[in-house]
């Protein structure tokens, strides 16, 4: 049916909830003729209130020229399924349970035109299962909007198995028309956004597992060094962590333990112990009068005075310039400071053959220009200790310092964000276009996975990825083959390279 798009002027939207009436402004603004349901009439009213009051404020902002044609396009129905003659499209936003969904679409069924689009505003089911018991399964869809809609760009335009051929495209086009960001998403679990958004919080958590660092530093060094603007335990604060416990389990399990995927050991407890986040005042973080409470960073030691060796020329310039003496040899008088990528600073020093009582690693992803992160291990000298961490100190950044690990924190965070990333393009369940446009926009990452990992370096990541899954001998690091078939072509991780389609045309 093409064209449809550019004739949808009525819809239906059921749930008058935060996602409701979210979805209800959008369209009422975007010109739709919108009707509102509801299981219960006063909330009907109340969001006919609200999505009014909201057009007054956004005219008294400038931001909406005709308050008065957005009200008069809202229209109130009694029921759910009240006759919906000249209804070209059905969007819910009821409750997330499958059998709920299913009952309503299938009383729907009864009173809509055959001809009406079902789509359902599904975060986390199966767009497939929520249509398998219509007569008609190909009429329904997913639209999964972001919360708040008015703001989020972002629409996840997800086909189900039985989804019409045509409908994707129309859908897209029509969310274009709204003035959203539509991507097309395969109906697997989690979609996209909540797939891609594994990557930072499971392997935050397994650090956190490892007891490297404390969650603040975490966020830290997330922030300050990848460029998020909320650390991973500052988002599962936010969201809630019973919200997103859940969410983890049930991806997990989605994909029938998929290793990448796999959850920590923590969330369960925490849950039960009610340690939601903001929501409820205590999380990995406490909160007095809704503000997160958060311990200052330790006092680092003062420059010293005594000699260091640095196994990095560019760090070894940027110690200098700070006034640091720095020697060209592994004196033994000197701290000595060694670069990590993908490795322990015990296995980094063993390899270069320096004794280990006088070693700190340093992480030099971000050219050392914002928080440096030190790495102890435990067989370092304290005293020796104390002198890396003021001579780093001495740059004027930040320095976090963290027990050893297998890799650098913010390594960890790049390498499994990017990597999970190039999981989804390889299974072709989003394009490459598709998976960088909806993590900037649904996750707020400062750029595209698949776009870091081609400015960090395909080749770093993949580094980083075989010094992890070696180090550890866990699964949860093996590379992706859209990876390392990237990083061995020559060819960027944005790019789908020549595939079978390309010989047929």
């Amino acid at each position: 049916m093409t064209g449809w798009a550019g004739k949808v002027g009525r819809i239906r939207v059921i749930g008058t909830g935060v996602m409701g009436r979210g979805i209800v402004q959008l369209a009422a603004t975007a010109g739709m003729t919108v009707e509102l349901a509801d299981v219960r009439r006063e909330a009907v009213d109340e969001a006919i209130e609200y999505v009014g009051a909201m057009a007054d404020k956004l005219a008294a902002k400038g931001k909406l020229d005709d308050p008065g044609a957005v009200k008069g396009r809202l229209v109130a129905v009694d029921a759910p399924d009240a006759p919906a003659d000249g209804v070209d499209l059905v969007v819910e936003a009821v409750r997330e349970d499958v059998g709920t969904k299913r009952a309503l679409f299938a009383g729907l069924e009864r009173v809509c035109p055959q001809e009406t689009i079902f789509a359902t505003n599904t975060s986390s089911l199966s767009v497939t299962e929520i249509a398998a018991e219509l007569a008609d399964p190909g009429r329904l869809i997913g639209l999964h909007f972001f919360n708040p809609v008015p703001l989020m760009r972002l629409v996840e335009v997800v086909p189900g198995t039985r989804t019409h051929d045509w409908l994707p495209a129309e859908a897209l086009e029509l969310v274009k028309s709204w003035g959203h960001e539509p991507v097309l998403a395969k109906d697997a679990p989690g979609f996209l956004v909540n797939h891609a958004g594994r990557g930072l919080n499971t392997e935050a958590l397994q650090i956190l597992t490892e007891a490297l660092a404390e969650p603040a530093d975490v966020d830290r060094v997330a922030r300050d060094v990848l460029g998020l603007k909320l650390g991973p335990f500052e988002l599962l604060d936010l969201t809630g962590l019973d919200v997103s416990h859940a969410v983890l389990e049930s991806i997990w399990s989605g994909f029938h333990g998929e290793p990448r995927l796999r959850p920590s050991w923590l969330t369960r407890p925490r849950v039960a112990a009610g340690l939601f986040g903001r929501k409820n005042g205590s999380g990995f973080y406490s909160y007095a009068d809704g503000k997160q409470q958060v311990a200052e960073e330790p006092v680092a030691p003062p420059k010293p005075s005594g000699p260091v060796f640095v196994a990095d020329e560019h760090l070894g310039r940027v110690l200098s310039a700070a006034g640091v003496q720095v020697v060209p040899d592994a004196y033994p008088d000197a701290v000595l400071l060694v670069p990590l990528y993908g490795e322990s600073t015990v296995d980094a020093a063993t390899r270069a053959g320096l004794p280990l009582d006088r070693v700190a690693g340093v992480d030099p992803l971000g050219g050392y220009e914002r928080r440096l992160t030190m790495s102890v291990h435990p067989g370092l000298d304290p005293v020796a200790g104390r002198a890396a961490w003021g001579a780093l100190a001495a740059t004027g950044h930040p320095v976090t310092v963290v027990r050893d690990g297998p890799a650098p924190i913010a390594q960890r965070l790049l390498a499994s964000i990017v990597n999970t990333a190039c999981f989804i393009a390889g299974q072709n369940l989003a394009s490459p276009d598709d998976i960088d446009t909806a993590v900037r926009l649904g996750l707020g990452y400062p750029r595209g996975p698949l776009a870091w990992g081609d400015l960090v370096g395909g080749d770093v990541v993949l580094r980083i990825l075989r010094g992890l899954a070696t180090s550890t001998g866990d699964p949860r690091y093996r590379p992706s083959p859209w990876l390392t078939e990237r990083v061995t072509l020559g060819l960027p991780l944005t790019s789908t390279g020549t595939t079978p389609a390309d010989l047929r045309s």
